[in-house]
């Protein structure tokens, strides 16, 4: 499989970014709409950012993953502080992501929905048997670093910023962090993750994490040497002993699943672009989304 290129897009990073980009200091009222009273803010990104991907990397094999309900995963299921303190969506964002599924169900865009694990999990799991069976490359794109975990030769993450995307590859990371990106988990599992309400090890912040694992490795074996660390970590020791529960807890949540078992048996076909091309326009129209449609040769 040379030369096919597949590009994993996290679909509630995408269109929530797209929704409070265009929603910020305006009322729900305010926000763009079309003649029927559908809002379409968030669409109209989102699909203009889609398109675009596909065109800037020749996409041959697209997935577009959507989490489940938060009370459905199996991280939340486990242990109910998991995303506790995230507030409901706004109900234009819900209406545009039914709409928006709707949409590439009907212009045969493989969605992957895969309860109780997360999108990560399903990024994870396809990228991972992606890089083990093709020599094509795989583009993530979403800006959550937690899936800098993920990154490996065949691998990379677009990540959205002030001027223009990134392509964040594993020499980025390494360069970085001076770990490899397997080891990510580990430096989150010290730090843990407020937006996700992932605890960490209290105490532990930024200018501790990361060094700890780049001096020892991982989470155990800083664990394992709890008791003779290295002296330039003495002021850790009391929080690292104190926190070693909630240390390992928030390890198994920032760890991503890459053996989804309904995905892992995946048949890449399925992942084709086959993009109906009148289809889409007239969803399109239907919508009245101003779209600069770009000449894609998998159309």
């Amino acid at each position: 499989m040379h030369n096919q290129t597949l590009l994993l897009i996290d679909g509630f990073n995408l269109l929530s970014r797209g929704y409070f980009a265009t929603s910020y200091g305006r009322t729900e009222e305010e926000l763009q709409k079309n003649s029927k009273g559908v809002y379409t803010n968030a669409l109209t990104i989102f699909f203009q950012k889609m398109l675009n991907l596909v065109n800037e990397y020749q996409v041959t094999h697209l997935a577009v993953a959507w989490d489940v309900k938060r009370e459905e995963t199996k991280r939340r299921i486990d242990y109910d502080f998991y995303k506790a303190t995230r507030s409901e969506l706004p109900a234009p964002l819900i209406q545009q992501y039914e709409i928006c599924k709707n949409v590439l169900d009907n212009i045969n865009i493989e969605q992957l929905i895969t309860p109780p694990y997360e999108a990560d999990d399903a990024i994870g799991t396809v990228s991972s048997k992606w890089s083990s069976e093709t020599n094509g490359h795989c583009y993530i794109y979403s800006n959550d670093r937690d899936l800098f975990q993920l990154l490996n030769e065949n691998v990379s993450q677009v990540i959205a910023g002030k001027k223009g995307d990134i392509v964040y590859t594993i020499n980025h990371f390494r360069e970085d962090y001076s770990i490899e990106p397997n080891k990510w988990v580990d430096v989150k599992a010290l730090l843990g993750d407020k937006s996700d309400n992932i605890p960490g090890c209290p105490g532990i912040g930024e200018k501790s994490a990361l060094p700890l694992i780049q001096h020892y490795g991982s989470l155990e074996r800083v664990y394992d040497h709890v008791e003779e660390l290295d002296k330039k970590f003495n002021r850790c020791k009391k929080k690292l002993v104190e926190g070693k529960e909630t240390a390992f807890i928030s390890k198994q949540l920032a760890q991503i699943i890459c053996d989804i078992p309904s995905l892992k048996e995946i048949n890449f076909d399925k992942l084709k672009l086959n993009v109906l091309n009148e289809k889409f326009l007239s969803e399109l129209e239907d919508l009245e989304l101003r779209i600069r449609m770009v000449h894609i040769n998998v159309f």
